[in-house]
């Protein structure tokens, strides 16, 4: 039988882990550590809301799964869509597979799980592959911005600019850049040491709550933090802007109907965009400091975002819409010619 939530008092935890110990290596680093696991607060303490978000973030992730995984098959499947800016849209829905899958199965089974647990290790797997998907999105999306000012705004220069090989070359520095912060997001974070405390008040292993319970002076660790993750929120969403607003003044120029194609595309893009990055921007760019707003925040940018990216690309892309519709036609006429 599991122990009730309430018995996992702090002496409790203290008394059941002084007896273990783990000692991580970051190359010549040791950190001495007397923490195995750590335990989640989650989204609410009360049974009856946690039923309820069970099904809720349930419907969340099999709509974010579908959506992105639909997405994928129609770019792939149709070739009227293999162009710059829908390799970057299956780029984007790969990674919004993938990051939401970095803490919505987590966070689902929790739900109705008694002790609501994770190892050591995996707190720092988990922290990592959170932020190598979630600054890839940040990049796709800001190459995704570029991608439609070369094409407004460059338009005779545009197959020159986004080449197959320049779309390979910005794809491959987004996810490498991905790679290289959140490889130094998760070093800085657990080369620390953690002594006893083991209650992440949260509901997946994210930097801010997990520094907390550190047993050392983390200040220097808390700048490197902003400076890693905030700046290049803010910095991508400054460029983002400044983006949309060379597209808008171009646009002045144009035909009406080009107009149109263009401020609708772009409006798509801005509103991804801007659920993103204005949560994003919010809890990391700030010193270790949490708030009770942090939860809520965090749904938006780790479920919300990636469930409404599909919904906005199809819904509001014609081409993407038309090319649902013959990969659709073509399965039925596939299957009456099985029948035949």
């Amino acid at each position: 039988m599991f122990k009730k939530y309430e018995e996992l008092t702090l002496p409790y935890l203290i008394s059941q882990n002084q007896s273990h110990s783990t000692s991580p290596s970051w190359g010549p680093m040791r950190v001495a550590n007397n923490v195995t696991e750590f335990i989640f607060l989650g989204l609410s303490q009360d049974s009856g809301m946690q039923l309820m978000f069970f099904a809720l973030f349930l419907l969340f992730y099999i709509v974010i799964m579908v959506g992105n995984l639909l997405i994928l098959l129609t770019v792939f499947s149709d070739p009227g869509l293999h162009t710059p800016m829908y390799f970057f849209l299956s780029n984007l829905s790969f990674v919004d597979i993938a990051y939401s899958s970095a803490t919505a199965p987590k966070m689902i089974a929790d739900f109705i799980s008694e002790k609501k647990t994770i190892s050591y290790w995996g707190c720092i797997t988990q922290m990592f592959t959170f932020h190598f998907f979630g600054c890839a999105e940040i990049f796709v999306l800001t190459v995704m911005a570029f991608d439609r000012y070369a094409a407004i705004c460059q338009p005779l220069r545009y197959t020159a600019i986004m080449s197959a090989n320049a779309c390979t070359v910005l794809a491959s520095v987004s996810w490498l850049g991905a790679l290289g912060h959140s490889f130094v997001q998760t070093l800085l974070t657990f080369q620390l040491p953690f002594c006893n405390a083991q209650i992440i008040d949260h509901y997946f292993c994210d930097v801010h709550p997990v520094l907390k319970l550190a047993c050392a002076d983390t200040t220097l660790v808390n700048m490197l933090v902003v400076a890693n993750s905030g700046l290049i929120s803010l910095g991508c969403f400054l460029i983002l802007l400044a983006s949309y607003t060379v597209i808008l003044f171009s646009l002045r120029k144009q035909s009406a109907e080009r107009r149109r194609k263009a401020l609708s595309t772009c409006g798509s893009h801005l509103t991804v965009v801007t659920f993103f990055f204005v949560p994003c921007i919010f809890i990391y760019l700030r010193p270790s400091t949490t708030f009770p707003l942090d939860k809520a925040v965090s749904v938006f940018y780790t479920t919300i975002t990636p469930m409404l990216n599909p919904l906005i690309y199809t819904l509001r892309n014609k081409d993407v819409k038309n090319a649902m519709r013959r990969l659709w036609n073509s399965k039925i006429s596939l299957k009456e010619k099985q029948k035949e």
